[in-house]
């Protein structure tokens, strides 16, 4: 009796529910993370675009963009969206214009903005600009982006002359990983 109520335990334990795993489930798994980093920024005081007593209507800077060197990371975005903020306390408006450039400093992208001068209250410009599909592609080409800053006319600017040109930018990076 014992070795057939054994034998009946055993076998009990052997019949369980279970349903079938499908682990083929793992195939339509999509991660789709997204990120936010700092970009760039300036602050140019008005007396600094003033050399020697002379107005410099043309400032620009270029920043090297290493940002999509890494393909492992480059393949996986499906979106960025680039945010900037200009604040100008000058009673001057300025042409701001992003150029993005290839290795061979060639111009792949540009983006425009106005911003007009100081009036006595805050006048903040934002601009977003999306890259997908196409735009993506020229963006992840990008190896630098120039700021080229062009001063409109207005009252002369001088070395003690009020008031600055600030910007702040930001990429928020969507992800599809598959």
């Amino acid at each position: 009796m014992n070795k057939f109520f054994g034998i009946f335990i055993l076998s009990v334990l052997f019949l369980s529910c279970s349903s079938d795993l499908d682990f083929d489930q793992v195939n339509d798994l999509e991660l789709k993370p997204v990120v936010v980093a700092n970009l760039a920024s300036f602050d140019i005081k008005a007396s600094q675009f003033v050399i020697g007593g002379v107005e410099q209507p043309l400032v620009g800077d270029v920043m090297n963009f290493k940002v999509f060197n890494d393909v492992n990371f480059t393949d996986n975005i499906s979106r960025t969206d680039l945010f900037f903020e200009f604040n100008n306390t000058i009673n001057r408006g300025y042409q701001i214009n992003l150029y993005f450039l290839d290795a061979n400093d060639s111009k792949l992208y540009t983006i425009p903005v106005s911003v007009p001068a100081y009036t006595g209250t805050s006048s903040i410009v934002t601009k977003t600009e999306i890259f997908e599909n196409a735009t993506l592609d020229i963006l992840k080409q990008t190896k630098k982006i120039a700021f080229l800053i062009t001063m409109l006319p207005g009252p002369p600017l001088t070395d003690s002359s009020l008031g600055s040109l600030k910007m702040r930018s930001s990429a928020t990076i969507y992800f599809a990983v598959q």
